[in-house]
């Protein structure tokens, strides 16, 4: 059964990371901060309390109503000036930099169920990805209708238990597969149901996979994190 939209990836927002990037956003220079389509899927209040926090005149917003909300909560915030802190380092996204900033957000998903794949057999629909030895893949939780993009097929991996595993296969819309190699016996990176996956962000190898995303479908990172962070279920992490 394929796990809900609504549960298909986490968008896992870091308070530490946030309150380090908003501070670097701010002390970079700028005055208003660019918090539209919900502080680019990150949620507006806590983006709004840290960045002001760290020293922003006010935030700008998608409306007047939105706005005024913020307002009426002792937020500095508006409908109509131009935003000038840098979005990219306010939300921890790598630019064209060597070195990634702390990424604010962690998208994840999770392995829904595990199976053998021989030799010469296909994955997914269309069979972009055919095996080329025996392996194991893992289906976990994550499509296109979640903004994992479908020209990642082939061409992105995913962080599972410490280890960057390949996305194979076109991505459906709400699943995707990853390739844990080994036999069907034993593969090379193990898992069970219920593992978690990253998609990028976070601590480990999947920090700068935004890259990846970015090189593969001609979108920014501003731009694929604004949509994963949109169409996941967010939560806060340290």
């Amino acid at each position: 059964m394929v796990t809900p939209r609504s549960t298909a990836t986490r968008a896992v927002i870091s308070r530490s990371a946030l309150v380090e990037c908003a501070a670097a956003a701010v002390a970079a220079g700028g005055e208003i901060a660019d918090l539209r389509r919900d502080a680019y899927g990150h949620g507006v209040l806590p983006v709004a309390r840290a960045v002001l926090a760290a020293g922003a005149r006010a935030v700008r917003v998608d409306g007047a109503e939105q706005a005024r909300l913020l307002r009426s909560a002792g937020l500095a915030a508006t409908d109509a000036d131009v935003p000038d802190i840098d979005a990219e380092l306010l939300y921890g996204l790598p630019g064209d930099g060597q070195s990634a900033p702390s990424p604010v957000m962690r998208l994840t998903g999770t392995v829904m169920s595990i199976k053998p794949l021989r030799r010469g057999e296909a994955v997914s629909y269309g069979y972009t990805h055919r095996a080329t030895a025996d392996t194991t893949l893992a289906l976990v939780t994550g499509g296109y209708a979640q903004a994992i993009v479908r020209a990642l097929g082939n061409r992105a991996h995913v962080e599972l238990r410490g280890r960057m595993v390949p996305i194979v296969g076109r991505i459906a819309m709400d699943v995707c597969v990853i390739d844990l190699g080994g036999s069907p016996v034993l593969s090379d990176v193990p898992a069970t149901e219920g593992d978690e996956v990253t998609y990028f962000g976070g601590a480990g190898p999947a920090r700068a996979e935004l890259r990846a995303w970015a090189a593969a479908t001609g979108l920014t990172a501003a731009e694929l994190v604004c949509a994963a962070g949109l169409h996941a279920s967010r939560v806060e992490g340290d």
